[in-house]
């Protein structure tokens, strides 16, 4: 899900196979966010949760201003039949849009990204029903309640006032445990590094150490990064298994006449 952000919407959840030090309690909050964002962009920029509430415009059959008049058999099936809309008479045929696997009058909404989850859905100001809407195909929502959705939506009022709608979901796509797991490994050894811990296993400019008449030879930083890599195990398995071709993100085809819901950004 793309968002204004630079970084992912908020910290992976973690799953620790070796628990932070308490000596690094007052960085392990940075840590975890440094460490999101790292595996964030090496992975494809292709796991993140965002809770976004959209301000949707009800999807109809035109293409085009509603209502056409000389157009009514491109609003469904059937004959005209008169429609009494906000004092105003207009021509339509079965009130609604039948879908392509529909030979019913469908009242759907499209979400601009595929979602995980509804949070709430609002009308006029109050929160509806979870039994009254469904989602098909992870954008597609439908109302199962028998009744259209809005065909206004007033975006100088807020969603708690009479003559507006909005939509609250969670967008994107959720952090495999591979993921959990590689982000709390990096975040460790990132706050390892913070308070000077030698215990840090991230790869160091030292290449070659002698000491004791024992040499050790460590990972070049530079050739590692360069691969797109980190130097630890869970976190390069991670990159390589949803990431294998290292690429920045998903390709993306955006339909420039298209109309989109509004996004409430502010206030937040």
């Amino acid at each position: 899900m793309t968002t204004k952000s630079a970084g992912p919407c908020q910290p992976w959840t973690p799953i620790w196979c070796q628990q932070l030090p308490i000596s690094t309690a007052p960085v392990s909050g940075s840590a975890l966010q440094v460490a999101t964002e790292i595996l964030w962009a090496m992975s494809g920029r292709q796991f993140d949760e965002c809770t976004l509430t959209l301000r949707p415009c009800q999807k109809d059959c035109f293409g085009g201003t509603w209502p056409y008049y000389d157009r009514w058999n491109e609003f469904g099936t059937g004959w005209p039949y008169p429609y009494n809309y906000n004092g105003q008479w207009f021509n339509l045929g079965c009130g609604g849009c039948p879908g392509d696997c529909s030979c019913t009058v469908l009242y759907e909404a499209a979400l601009p990204q595929p979602i995980e989850s509804i949070v709430q859905i609002k009308i006029d100001g109050a929160v509806m029903p979870t039994g009254s809407y469904t989602v098909y195909d992870y954008r597609k929502l439908i109302r199962t309640d028998g009744h259209p959705w809005p065909l206004c939506n007033d975006l100088n009022k807020p969603d708690t006032q009479p003559g507006t709608w909005s939509v609250t979901a969670v967008f994107g796509t959720t952090v495999p445990a591979a993921g959990q797991l590689a982000v709390g490994e990096l975040a460790r050894e990132i706050a390892l590094a913070c308070v000077g811990d030698n215990r840090c296993a991230l790869p160091k400019p030292v290449q070659n150490l002698v000491r004791q008449g024992v040499s050790m030879t460590f990972l070049d930083p530079t050739q590692v990064f360069a691969a797109g890599k980190v130097g630890l195990f869970f976190s390069d398995l991670f990159i390589s298994a949803f990431n294998p071709g290292g690429i920045a993100a998903r390709a993306q085809a955006i339909d420039v006449q298209q109309s989109y819901p509004r996004r409430v950004t502010w206030p937040p």
